[in-house]
């Protein structure tokens, strides 16, 4: 069985019922170097929206190391401003772990070059990072500073894992990625394995990354079929089938965000209308947020914002809902019902007996989980004749996707 992450007690299930589960606590004790060889360690990367997050682990189910970076094509994105990322739906906002680049430093890179190898390289250049940052802490030492473009790293050859948003293929090329855009077209694992001089490196989808981390040491266990929902700046989804994480026949299995809702809706960066990620997601809570502003419901959260409804953001309006603002309430049980028709549409296909909700929920856990259950609970078809589905939250919060790909670089991929 592949293993991965052991959580420290206090990051364990805070109660047995489903309802009471939180995300992983940002703290967390650091095991030292000498826990293991590396033989014994994989090393997962989580390609985000605005943020690179990699982590170490090893046999024993411990992070040992953890490191970020800004991801380099954030500034790029063709997304609404203030669509950035988990913490629009007011997540953890986690600063304890390394940061190995230049917070200040211009993150755009243009447009990528033919396919897409431009902004691809600097992808890679910036897993790199992660890497080499997380072996000088398996080592004892602090970060060492960025390296150049098309360096290599000189790190052991301990395996890497890489999730990334998109429809990634069987050979880790990135075939399509709304969120993504300037890397569509790059061989993303070949440009990482050649950054990393002989290291074995796997890419595989970020939201089945996290399913998979989920599925074997999270909110997934017990169930055979299952969907995974990561609600971030998009949405990403990983189908459990048969206790396996499925990848389809190309590998684009679970792109769930891009499932039309509304063929007259708002614009998509795939360059359709009406993705369902453009009402559900923390890019959707943001967009909803500004309508109910410019529209007068959100007057004491416009009020915050400096005056400017454009100025209002997802996490916002989370912070008014929690102080009983009936505006800002409206707008997250807008955004349930949302969730909540994706979530019956997938449960008409699927049939799952879970649904795992992950991404940026954090503290915003109550406000969005209470309207989406009232809500799939109209929706669904059959309801009231159809045994129960579980809408739960993930257990392993923002890091349920490199902890993933951490284990997906011990097995060597997910097909």
């Amino acid at each position: 069985m592949i293993r991965g992450v052991r959580l420290p007690a206090s990051t364990q299930r805070r109660s047995s019922s489903r309802s009471a589960r939180r995300s992983v606590s940002p703290a967390r004790k650091r095991a030292s170097a000498s826990s293991g060889s590396a033989s014994d360690l994989s090393i997962g990367v989580d390609i985000g929206g605005t943020k690179m997050l990699g982590v170490a682990v090893d046999r024993s189910d411990r992070i040992v190391a953890e490191a970020r970076v800004l991801t380099p094509h954030a500034a790029l994105d063709p997304v609404e401003p203030h669509a950035v990322g988990s913490e629009e739906l007011g997540g953890p906002h986690d600063h304890s772990s390394v940061d190995v680049r230049n917070a200040g430093r211009s993150v755009g890179v243009g447009v990528g070059v033919g396919v897409g190898v431009g902004v691809g390289v600097e992808v890679a250049d910036a897993v790199a990072e992660v890497v080499e940052s997380l072996h000088h802490q398996l080592e004892g030492h602090s970060a060492s500073p960025p390296r150049g473009p098309g360096r290599r790293s000189s790190a052991v050859h301990v395996p890497v894992g890489v999730g990334a948003p998109g429809m990634l293929d069987r050979e880790g090329v990135l075939r399509f990625s709304p969120n993504l855009q300037g890397a569509t077209g790059a061989d993303l694992r070949t440009l990482v394995a050649d950054r990393l001089a002989g290291t074995p490196v796997v890419v595989e989808n970020d939201a089945n990354c996290a399913a998979l981390a989920e599925l074997r040491l999270g909110a997934v266990r017990g169930a055979a079929d299952a969907l995974v929902v990561t609600l971030g700046t998009g949405i990403g989804g990983g189908i459990v089938s048969g206790d396996r994480v499925l990848v389809g026949a190309f590998g684009f299995a679970g792109e769930i965000g891009h499932m039309v809702v509304d063929p007259s809706g708002p614009p998509c960066p795939c360059g359709r209308r009406g993705c369902w990620e453009r009402y559900a997601s923390g890019g959707g809570l943001a967009r909803l947020a500004r309508e109910a502003a410019y529209a007068g419901r959100l007057n004491e959260v416009v009020a915050l914002a400096g005056g400017d409804p454009e100025l209002v953001r997802g996490e916002d309006v989370t912070r008014a809902a929690r102080r009983g603002d009936a505006g800002a309430l409206g707008v997250m049980d807008e955004l349930g019902w949302w969730i909540a028709l994706g979530l019956t549409n997938l449960t008409a296909v699927l049939d799952p007996e879970r649904i795992v909700l992950g991404g940026g929920l954090g503290e915003a856990e109550e406000m969005v989980l209470v309207p989406t259950r009232r809500a799939f609970a109209h929706l669904v078809e059959g309801s009231g004749a159809r045994p129960d589905v579980e809408i739960v939250v993930a257990e392993l919060g923002e890091r349920a996707g490199a902890v993933g790909a951490a284990m997906v670089a011990r097995a060597g991929g997910l097909g």
